[in-house]
């Protein structure tokens, strides 16, 4: 059975997704364990905060600096991509307090 391979510009984007997804859960659990609640958002709710916090984080950063690339897998990239999600969880906290006010 011969072996199964990726073109290069397949296995590039396997692993920038990788990465991603792998930043995006360390800071989606770091931003929860800065900010501990009781919201029913579970692991994927916390994966899915995470990496868009951290989108939202490196772009800040990249816009902050000025410089179009940078390596986000660095000790910088890594608190921008935290300071996101902490961001992000903040704003879904009072979004989720506006929306229970507004029901009631």
């Amino acid at each position: 059975m011969p072996d199964f391979e990726l073109s290069s510009v397949a296995q590039q984007w396997i692993n920038v997704t990788l990465i991603w997804v792998g930043f995006g859960t360390l800071a989606g659990l770091l931003a929860r364990a800065l900010i501990p609640g009781q919201e029913p958002r579970g692991a994927v709710g916390t994966v899915v905060i995470g990496i868009v916090g951290t989108a939202i984080g490196l772009f800040a950063l990249s816009w902050a600096l000025k410089r179009p690339t940078f390596n986000p897998i660095s000790p910088l990239g890594f608190f921008a991509s935290v300071g996101g999600s902490f961001v992000l969880v903040i704003v879904y906290r009072l979004a989720a307090l506006r929306w229970l006010s507004d029901g009631e």
